[in-house]
C-alpha cells in the first residue's frame, strides 16, 4: 500500500513538472515564407475598424518582423473577452494562414 501511494505521488510530481516546463517554453509567434502572403488584416477591436496590408514590401517587413518574435505564456488566457487588435494572415492560396499565425493582441505586451 505504501509503495502505490509513492509510486502514485513520484507520477503526479513528475507529470506537475512536465506542465511547468511546457508551459515556460517559449513559442515562435510565426514561422511563414513573406512570399506566401497575400493580405494581412488588422481589426480594431476598440473601434471596429479594419485595416487591409497588400503592399508587398509592407507584408515582407511585417512578416519578417513576426517570424522573429518570441512569445511566452504567463497566464492562461481563460476567462478573457474581446481584444484590442485581431490580426489575421491570408495566404495566396487564399486560405487564413493556421496555428499561431493568426492572434490576437490584449496590449502593449500581451498576445
Amino acid at each position: 500500500m505504501k509503495k502505490k501511494i509513492i509510486i502514485l505521488l513520484s507520477v503526479v510530481i513528475i507529470l506537475l513538472m512536465g506542465i511547468v516546463v511546457w508551459f515556460n517554453i517559449p513559442l515562435d509567434l510565426m514561422d511563414l515564407d513573406p512570399n506566401e502572403v497575400m493580405e494581412i488584416v488588422v481589426f480594431n477591436g476598440n473601434s471596429g475598424n479594419a485595416t487591409h496590408i497588400t503592399d508587398k514590401e509592407q507584408i515582407q517587413h511585417i512578416v519578417e518582423n513576426l517570424n522573429g518574435v518570441e512569445v511566452k505564456r504567463l497566464k492562461p488566457s481563460l476567462g478573457y473577452m474581446g481584444y484590442s487588435f485581431k490580426v489575421t494572415i491570408y495566404l495566396s492560396d487564399g486560405n487564413e494562414a493556421g496555428d499561431w499565425n493568426n492572434f490576437i493582441i490584449n496590449s502593449d505586451d500581451t498576445i
